[in-house]
């Protein structure tokens, strides 16, 4: 009899897949060339930012947490009104975790942004290195910060929908199938696994 798990998601037993356009698209090596044009843009844009953090002062030095410090209390100007730009319990979370440990924020920001762009333009462990350019765009906004923010979010979004190719034209073509994923060990584990199979066989 079948676990639960195994039926297919339909009630008449058919298999629901994704359309064949959105499997090419965020699946087959044909379409990595658009996602690395998409990869570049993103990565170059957070590595400028980055980089502009990294080597100010008031971000990444003696004088860490001056900029972020600045950025915060201006956010926390606009969590007032009838319909604020920041909501009250981002606005809390801001004034009680981030103000009193602007320094630390900072260099945690700066040394973020920069990291991202290196993973994204890389190409090593891109879809990853989306990811967590997804959760500082979306602290940006909640912080009020439009910008150019909800682009690279939506862009951010397609690179993680389409992490399996997404670094083909890159280092992840070497290191997704060296390493693998969590669900599927790559080669390196996997001849580690065998190998203590046999060993373990062996002494049988």
């Amino acid at each position: 009899m079948k676990n639960k798990q195994d039926i297919p998601a339909s009630s008449n037993g058919m298999l629901i897949t994704d359309p064949p356009f959105a499997q090419a698209l965020f699946a087959s090596v044909n379409w990595a060339w658009l996602w690395l044009i998409v990869r570049l843009y993103v990565g170059w844009t957070w590595l400028k930012a980055g980089w502009a953090k990294v080597t100010n002062p008031a971000w990444v030095g003696n004088r860490a947490g001056t900029a972020l410090t600045g950025f915060v209390n201006n956010a926390l100007t606009k969590a007032s009104g009838e319909h604020p730009d920041v909501q009250s319990w981002y606005a809390t979370f801001l004034h009680n975790m981030v103000l009193p440990h602007a320094g630390a924020w900072s260099y945690l920001v700066a040394f973020g942004e920069t990291l991202v762009g290196i993973g994204l333009i890389l190409g090593a462990f891109a879809g990853i290195a989306a990811f967590f350019g997804i959760l500082m765009n979306l602290n940006y906004l909640m912080a009020g910060a439009v910008s150019v923010n909800p682009i690279l979010l939506m862009l951010s979004i397609f690179l993680v929908l389409a992490w399996k190719i997404v670094g083909w034209w890159g280092l992840d073509r070497w290191l997704l199938p060296t390493l693998g994923t969590p669900w599927r060990p790559g080669r390196i584990f996997q001849s580690k696994k065998q190998s203590e199979y046999l060993t373990t066989s062996a002494q049988h």
